[in-house]
């Protein structure tokens, strides 16, 4: 009995939820509509740039997907961003089971950049967090569940030397996904935080060719690997809660 019970929580749960995912074009959010929807599920995605969205929806045209992927562009650092990702998945989902916050922008210290600059990382990395889960929760409260994944960043703990912008918002992160959980939880919806290390993105600061060189040297993570962890946190049964993961390359050590 528990084994065929522990079948039906197979990654396939998320055939024919409606996902959305910020940041969803390039790096782990393109990596992990990608993969939910090859799993069924019916994804949609922003990004910022328009031929990052062009090139995954061909992508996505190409390939053999159980589930779908659409997108649109929005700059969730502003209000009509946000209002407008709202307004154009709904053309094409039918509600919001899960929401996963991964838009994000890299930055270095606060000895760099000027004022615009900071408002700009800090309204999309923090801001746009919460004005999108707020937004999200209206959905799935209606229907008395959902899953809401922030992915955040192992610098919220690392607190690299040059990098307090970033860290700052990272940290917040830590702290609003905790303080939500509390807030939520009762009304049947699950929230989670997933902290990566050093993943080859283009947030990185260095070369593609370096980042595989890092990556086959087991020092920094593909994208994939995140979306992996982030489809293992989905295909939880209801009466289990992944509350943090903190995921990092075999040798990084920090």
């Amino acid at each position: 009995m528990a084994l065929q019970e522990s079948n039906v929580y197979t990654q396939e749960v998320v055939n024919g939820l409606s996902v959305i995912i910020t940041g969803g074009t390039t790096g782990i959010g393109r990596a992990t509509a990608l993969l939910l929807a090859s799993h069924g599920a019916n994804v949609f995605v922003n990004g910022t740039d328009q031929q990052h969205l062009d090139d995954l929806l061909a992508d996505v045209a190409s390939s053999n997907l159980k589930g779908s992927v659409k997108g649109t562009i929005a700059d969730l650092a502003t209000e009509d961003g946000v209002n407008g990702l709202f307004e154009e998945a709904g053309k094409y989902l039918n509600g919001v089971d899960m929401f996963i916050n991964n838009a994000a922008l890299a930055y270095q210290g606060v000895a760099d950049g000027e004022y615009s600059e900071w408002h700009k990382v800090v309204n999309t990395n923090l801001t746009g967090y919460i004005a999108c889960t707020h937004t999200a929760l209206q959905k799935m409260k209606d229907v008395g569940s959902g899953h809401i994944v922030n992915v955040g960043s192992m610098s919220a703990d690392v607190r690299e030397k040059d990098s307090s912008v970033y860290v700052a918002t990272k940290a917040a992160i830590q702290g609003f996904t905790e303080s939500l959980r509390k807030e939520v939880n009762e009304q049947g919806i699950k929230v989670t935080l997933i902290e990566p290390g050093a993943v080859g993105t283009d947030m990185q600061p260095v070369s593609v060719s370096d980042q595989q060189d890092n990556q086959k040297n087991l020092e920094m993570l593909k994208a994939e690997d995140i979306a992996n962890v982030i489809l293992f946190t989905l295909s939880q049964p209801k009466r289990c809660d992944i509350v943090d993961i903190k995921v990092k390359p075999h040798l990084q050590i920090i």
